[in-house]
């Protein structure tokens, strides 16, 4: 039984971490069974699906809360899911277990709301000015890349000082260079969820930021007793040599 013990120790610290960030898994575990539907589909169905999902502007105009909400839940390649499991884990899991559940959702859900609302309106201006064809109305817009850019801007609060001005340049960087540089109107999106990540500062109030000091020394009491040990083998330490003069023989 007691090789038991790693696997159970293993589950059990597993299922601490998933139950900790309930809503992120919850999330994550639908759009795998989205990216396997549609991994499964057929091209033309496929197609249909996430045009059908999508929140662009046709399907605003006929079903704007269903679209509003089916298009987080939604990634266009399957392929692509393991990295948004590494990306949900770094950033949402972190802010969820930090601001509690309900805030983390609200942050999200209005970033989500508010950057598909603003993106979709910067389309169907070009489109009036002949920017854009009118096809864009039908363009696939879905994707849950608002919501990591909303729960990226609030981790800003937890990076502790002096290393919370280098995230947050790194942030801004990384969402308005795009934008700047011939930005489509995802990268308008990606900019307004940036931005109210960052504005729903206030809810993080009395959350302490990240203690890195603290966990380093927690590493060094951890790993700290693993040095030197080898797996089933005691180590015996052999007694220094003497420095003894050898004796003079006698005349």
């Amino acid at each position: 039984m007691a090789h038991r013990q790693p696997y159970a120790l293993m589950y059990n610290r597993i299922t601490a971490w998933v139950r900790s960030a309930p809503g992120t898994h919850i999330w994550l575990l639908i759009i795998g069974v989205t990216s396997l539907v549609i991994a499964a589909a057929s091209r033309d169905l496929e197609i249909f699906l996430l045009h059908r999902n999508s929140s662009n502007i046709h399907e605003l105009n006929k079903h704007p809360l269903q679209s509003l909400l089916i298009s987080g839940f939604w990634i266009e390649n399957p392929s692509s899911f393991l990295l948004y499991v590494a990306l949900f884990e770094i950033f949402h899991a972190n802010v969820e277990r930090w601001i509690g559940t309900l805030r983390w959702l609200f942050t999200v859900a209005v970033a989500h709301v508010v950057a598909t609302l603003v993106s979709q309106d910067v389309v169907l201006l070009s489109i009036e000015h002949h920017s854009l064809p009118r096809s864009m109305k039908h363009v696939v817009d879905i994707g849950v890349s608002y919501g990591l850019a909303a729960a990226a801007g609030i981790l800003t609060y937890r990076v502790p000082r002096p290393w919370r001005w280098l995230y947050l340049a790194g942030a801004v960087l990384f969402f308005a260079v795009p934008l700047v540089t011939g930005g489509t109107y995802t990268d308008v999106g990606h900019a307004i969820a940036l931005a109210i990540g960052l504005a729903c500062g206030p809810l993080t109030r009395g959350r302490p930021p990240w203690n890195f000091s603290a966990g380093v020394e927690h590493l060094r009491r951890v790993c700290g007793p693993l040095r030197g040990r080898r797996t089933g083998v005691s180590r015996r330490v052999a007694p220094a040599p003497s420095r003894c003069r050898r004796p003079r023989s006698s005349p």
